[in-house]
């Protein structure tokens, strides 16, 4: 029979055990081994039923059971211990309280989905696990953070496979009863809540959960309550669910309910107010047009308001395709704002300019998130260097008038969370080699360039721990795929040859991720013979682990994944290839470990970042991939190989697939797995254990969270917030009136004549030219404007490259037309064809950057005629 109501009854721990409810709640046990082992030792056997997470544990386990650990003295001297090991976390002084004065009071940090545990399943990839270890880290260090999200009831999907092998969804409800979350309430116990306010006078109701994340809150706007119609109790239904109107929707909850639940926090709890706002991709951008509703009510008008919020954003750009990005019709977002809906306050027009594609290129009528984001932000960055780059690049039109590597977009590359991905067989050598404290700083708070200490590690131990893990990874990898053939229908008669899957000796390569088509899953397939021979070798083979969810809409996705499925079903290589369902954190965390090798093949420059293989690296993995995201930042061929890329401009995909493809054969075949098998004198792969070494060494201390969050906050939150304390009221005034000033001015600014008094065709270096310019500045003055000399070495068609800049001063008082002359020496620091230009930008103490308005002066044809190169 089938239960027509739901409840979650909820144990009475007896007093002695009332701090496992605390340790339960905060999922720094996600991370923290002793607790892991605390609540293992409560009931092993339940343990394993509740699939390791504590809430469930405790509503599992009986009345006996807790009464019989209640009087068990060495239990509650160890619950004693780890409680009072989770309060000097939470309160105590980190890294981030030893840095002076000048932080940020605090952060409020935004994302759409937020991967902190497979108990808490919120997330579909890797924007999701990142967001989660940036929580994790400034928990680490001490960052006043406060985590915004939504509480999907469905979460993302779960996958299985259908017997030929086709991906299939499935959405469990979830009850925030029973996961590791509390609701925020007001002082009179009932549950604290936003609302918006929707076209037709409806409106969307939503309640705030906590999930405590080591010192960190993540706040979780929930939707399914009774307040609700039922269309508006399904907004946070699922993640990446739904049409258009849907979508918008949910990133109105994110962005304008997060700010109200962020002041509704604040006020509950005493925490401090977020000085800096940080939005994680442009799904949360509305958070600009609440805190500029605030200020309006306060009293600024829009221009001054923007300039305030503008000073404390912070953007982070994810995605280096414009199809990766949100945008809605322009009909769409002005029905949901305006008179009767929300944000009644503030002109629909100045909303709809906010994210307007008003740049060549475009397109006219659409609104588009990650433009909004932009314009809404004072600082803004890509996730790894190359992805900086890109983003500079694609976004340029924002900033008509510079070269794309003047864009304000700078980059701040991941990092992933160590002590949630690093195995605890790792943790515990590297404890033994440097002391368990040293080595848990070095894996959170990071700093030092080199791990110097793990070359003190004999190579029988690195090789003893390899083969363990991947030992490890193989019994997984048996349960898993049996369980997976059951799922596709296959009865136990028929799995018996799964107890051969894998081989713990064997070179193991790790494949696994989400499927949209430029990650190239099958690109292993493209010679699906050659590939066969490499995992069937007779002194050589090979093994590959792949897993990875395409998009429920998501059809050719769908179909590279049945391919992979199908090629590993052949019975002649099944024991050697594998596909396992349902990808996420669980499975990550025993499969990044047990390889040897992880894969990456993206499409370049198409990986933003890619943080799985830093995973794998954490882990003593050789990374073998792409020059993609973080490994074109970092990769060295002492830890790992790069798969050349064929991506010319006029390359045919396919033709370039068959290359790529190719030279991976290559490396697997002439230089991956000979290194592997190769032993030398004493019986060990003494140049593999060396690679193990090196990744240790060298890329361990590069791809922490803790060195990502220590960037953040020198480079990007600290800044903006010395310019949200900055920007007051009447600064912001000032400010705005300004820009509008310039703005409206900017026409009548020229370079009417450069001279120099270099006029030959050589120089020698380290001389300088002096440089005499005529501009006009039309109604602004020398204050409102710097005058620059930018020079560089030139290529073929003049265009500088690798470019300086000079600013030019003043001489005197302007002419009888009303010119201004700027003079100025320009020093020859390089060899080789060099040229100059002068340009004219705006200039004010409250501008984060030169190109902030996007406005630039330079040189006609005839006023730089005789000057400009000066060295052929």
């Amino acid at each position: 029979m089938k239960a027509i109501r739901r409840f979650t009854v909820r144990p009475v721990l007896p007093e002695p055990l009332r701090p496992l409810s605390d340790l339960a709640r905060n999922l720094r046990w996600s991370w923290h081994a002793e607790t892991r082992d605390l609540f293992q030792s409560v009931d092993p056997e339940h343990w394993a039923a509740a699939e390791g997470d504590p809430v469930r544990l405790l509503g599992r386990v009986g009345p006996a059971r807790l009464a019989e650990l209640a009087e068990d003295r060495r239990f509650l001297r160890r619950l004693a211990a780890v409680a009072d090991d989770l309060n000097d976390y939470v309160t105590g002084d980190r890294w981030y309280q030893r840095q002076g004065d000048g932080l940020p009071a605090a952060v409020a940090y935004f994302s759409p989905e937020f991967g902190i545990t497979a108990a808490l399943p919120q997330y579909s990839g890797g924007l999701g696990i990142l967001a989660g270890d940036h929580l994790k880290a400034a928990g680490d260090l001490g960052v006043p953070l406060i985590g915004v999200g939504l509480l999907y009831r469905h979460g993302y999907f779960r996958q299985s496979l259908s017997r030929d092998g086709w991906q299939q969804e499935h959405y469990p409800v979830l009850d925030p009863n029973e996961l590791p979350v509390t609701q925020l309430k007001e002082a009179d116990g009932t549950p604290a809540a936003v609302s918006l306010a929707l076209p037709g006078g409806r409106a969307l109701h939503a309640r705030i959960w906590v999930a405590q994340v080591g010192r960190v809150p993540l706040l979780m706007l929930d939707s399914d309550v009774e307040e609700n119609d039922l269309g508006e109790r399904g907004v946070t239904d699922r993640l990446y669910g739904g049409g258009s109107e849907h979508r918008l929707l949910q990133e109105m909850l994110l962005g304008i309910g997060g700010v109200r639940a962020v002041r509704t926090y604040c006020r509950l709890t005493g925490h401090a107010e977020p000085e800096v706002f940080h939005t994680n991709e442009g799904h949360a951008g509305f958070l600009g047009l609440e805190r500029i509703a605030e200020l309006c009510e306060g009293g600024l008008d829009f221009d001054a308001a923007l300039e305030a919020v503008r000073a404390g954003t912070v953007f982070t750009t994810h995605t280096p395709v414009p199809a990766g990005i949100d945008r809605f019709d322009r009909e769409l977002v002005a029905r949901h704002f305006g008179p009767d809906t929300e944000l009644p306050g503030i002109d629909v027009r100045r909303i709809l300019a906010l994210g307007m594609e008003t740049y060549p290129g475009g397109e006219p009528n659409l609104f588009n998130m990650a433009v909004m984001g932009l314009r809404l932000a004072q600082r803004a960055n890509g996730v790894s260097l190359l992805h900086g780059q890109v983003s500079r690049e694609m976004f340029a039109g924002l900033w008509p008038g510079f070269d794309a590597e003047e864009v304000p977009i700078t980059s701040v590359t991941n990092g992933v969370h160590a002590p949630t991905w690093v195995a605890p067989e790792v943790l515990r050598l590297g404890a033994r080699q440097i002391g368990a404290h040293r080595a848990e700083d070095a894996l959170t708070v990071g700093g030092s360039e080199r791990w110097d200490l793990v070359a003190d590690i004999p190579d029988q131990e690195i090789w003893e721990l390899r083969r363990t893990l991947r030992e490890q990874l193989v019994l997984e990898v048996r349960e898993r795929l049996r369980a997976s053939w059951r799922q596709r229908g296959a009865g136990n008669a028929e799995l018996g040859w799964i107890d051969g899957v894998l081989d713990p000796d064997v070179l193991t390569i790790g494949f696994a991720r989400r499927v949209p088509s430029y990650k190239r899953l099958t690109l292993m397939l493209r010679d699906p013979d050659r590939l066969m021979r490499l995992l069937l070798h007779p002194e050589r083979p090979l093994q590959i682990v792949v897993a990875g969810k395409a998009h429920p809409a998501d059809d050719g996705g769908k179909r590279l994944v049945q391919e992979l499925v199908r090629f590993a079903d052949d019975p002649r290589v099944r024991h050697r290839i594998v596909f396992l369902p349902d990808y996420g954190m669980a499975m990550a965390q025993k499969l990044y470990p047990g390889c040897d090798i992880w894969l990456n093949n993206p499409l370049r420059p198409l990986e933003a970042c890619g943080t799985s293989g830093m995973k794998a690296a954490l882990n003593g993995c050789l990374n073998l991939s792409v020059l993609d995201g973080w490994w074109d930042e970092w990769f060295q061929p002492d830890f790992g190989w790069a798969i050349p890329t064929a991506d010319g401009s006029g390359m045919d995909t396919d033709r370039r697939d068959d290359i790529e493809a190719g030279a991976l054969y290559d490396l697997l075949e002439q230089r991956i797995t000979p290194r592997f098998y190769e032993r030398g004198r004493v019986g060990l792969p003494d140049r593999w254990i060396e690679m193990v070494r090196q990744t240790l060494t060298l890329l361990g201390p590069k791809v922490l969270a803790g060195r990502m969050v220590r960037e953040y906050v020198d480079r990007l939150y600290t800044p903006a917030a010395q310019a949200h304390r900055a920007l007051t009221a009447d600064p912001a005034r000032e400010l705005a009136a300004w820009k509008a000033r310039v703005r409206a001015a900017w026409p009548g600014v020229s370079v009417d004549h450069v001279e120099a008094t270099a006029t030959t065709s050589t120089a020698e270096l380290g001389t300088s030219v002096g440089l005499r310019v005529r501009v006009g500045l039309g109604d602004l003055t020398p204050d409102d404007v710097e005058v620059q000399a930018v020079s560089g070495r030139v290529d073929s068609a003049d265009r500088i490259t690798d470019a300086g800049t000079v600013p030019l001063k003043p001489v005197g008082n302007p002419d009888l037309e009303g010119r201004w002359l700027y003079e100025g020496p320009l020093f020859l620091d390089r060899t080789g064809p060099y040229g100059y230009t002068v340009r004219i930008l705006p200039s004010h103490r409250l501008l984060a950057s030169g190109a902030e308005l996007g406005l630039v002066a330079a040189p006609s044809g005839e006023a730089g005629q005789g000057a400009g190169v000066l060295l052929r």
